[in-house]
């Protein structure tokens, strides 16, 4: 029997190393780009689960599940949707991705103001960036964020992360220069630093932002990209060009978001339906639309709910159908819902509502 005994691999044409050894114990480190399961902190990054509804001309998380949509200061309200992809989608379509998340433009025959503006946001628990991994104040240890976007104008866009926790800090970052209707795959990497603070709990961590448009309101020309500084309302990213905006009917869409403890970007982690509907359902559920109210005493029915996953925190609540009222929170939490409905004893029949639940971000 022969060993091999060597302190990396890299390729012929690579600048840095495939595979590190660690000379004293044997231990290797691997820069591997195949599918690698759990990594992703993003849910539904594919776009692929959408409970809400597919199409909307409202701000807000309207369409496509965990990701909102703002804009304001509009003369024409901009139109978000869950958008099927196709065989001509170059780039996304052969990495297995079938839905984007697509916005179309209104027609802003105002122009571009400082107010102005129309973001893509993403939330993440505090807990789950604290137990990712990223050793998150070492310099030396880093998130990497890849997607794939698309402008049916060509120009760069902007985006940035900010922290919640501590002392606030941001980091922008730039999609390059875009091509008209090119698919272009963006990375990003992050390193740690010291003013950085993730507590252990569900409340927010960390939040990626991503702008088609933003006024000067939020800009600086002198904003320096790809580093942490702390947080300012008017200079969270380098001032916007304004083409998209004022350019009517102009579309931007975006999938394949992952944001992953590692050095470099490895492929897109793909889960199944079942698994990504059952993870964004931790942060928004709606119940069947017959689900019904029984009769609980000669003046009251009552409606019972145990969610089908916990939901992050005791969620709010809507609902159409029956006028309910929900019990004391005393009686509520992320694992179940009981409401009532004043009503006079009608017999056996049952009446019904939709209630809709939301524990986001």
């Amino acid at each position: 029997m022969s060993t091999l005994k060597v302190n990396a691999i890299r390729g012929t044409g690579a600048s840095s190393d495939a595979i590190s050894v660690n000379s004293s114990d044997g231990t290797c480190t691997v820069k591997a780009t195949n599918n690698l399961g759990h990594k992703n902190l993003i849910i539904n990054g594919g776009m692929t689960i959408a409970q809400r509804g597919t199409s909307s001309t409202t701000t807000g998380r309207q369409t496509v599940d965990r990701f909102k949509f703002g804009f304001g200061g509009h003369d024409e309200a901009l139109t978000q949707a869950q958008h099927a992809l196709t065989s001509s989608d170059t780039g996304p379509w052969e990495k297995g991705f079938r839905n984007s998340y697509h916005i179309t433009n209104g027609n802003q025959t105002g122009g571009a103001t400082t107010a102005d503006y129309a973001y893509f946001e993403y939330g993440i628990e505090a807990q789950d960036i604290a137990n990712s991994g990223w050793d998150y104040t070492n310099t030396l240890s880093y998130l990497t964020l890849s997607y794939w976007v698309k402008s049916s104008v060509a120009q760069t866009f902007y985006g940035y992360i900010m922290t919640t926790d501590g002392s606030v800090q941001t980091f922008s970052f730039s999609t390059g220069a875009l091509s008209a209707n090119t698919w272009k795959k963006v990375t990003v990497k992050i390193p740690g630093y010291a003013n950085l603070q993730f507590d252990d709990n569900n409340d927010s961590g960390l939040t990626l932002y991503l702008w088609p448009w933003s006024g000067t309101n939020r800009t600086d020309s002198g904003n320096t990209l790809n580093a942490w500084q702390a947080y300012s309302s008017g200079n969270r990213m380098p001032d916007n060009t304004s083409t998209w905006w004022t350019t009517n009917d102009a579309t931007f869409e975006l999938t394949g978001v992952q944001l992953e403890v590692s050095d470099h970007a490895t492929e897109f982690e793909h889960r199944s339906y079942g698994d990504e509907l059952a993870r964004c359902m931790r942060y928004y559920w709606t119940s069947n639309k017959n689900t019904y109210l029984f009769q609980y005493s000669e003046t009251y029915k009552r409606i019972e709910i145990y969610f089908p996953v916990p939901m992050r925190a005791l969620p709010t609540y809507d609902h159409t159908g029956s006028n309910i009222t929900a019990d004391s929170s005393s009686n509520q939490n992320e694992k179940y819902f009981a409401a009532y409905s004043q009503s006079d004893y009608d017999g056996p029949g049952r009446s019904y509502s939709e209630v809709k639940f939301s524990a986001e971000l």
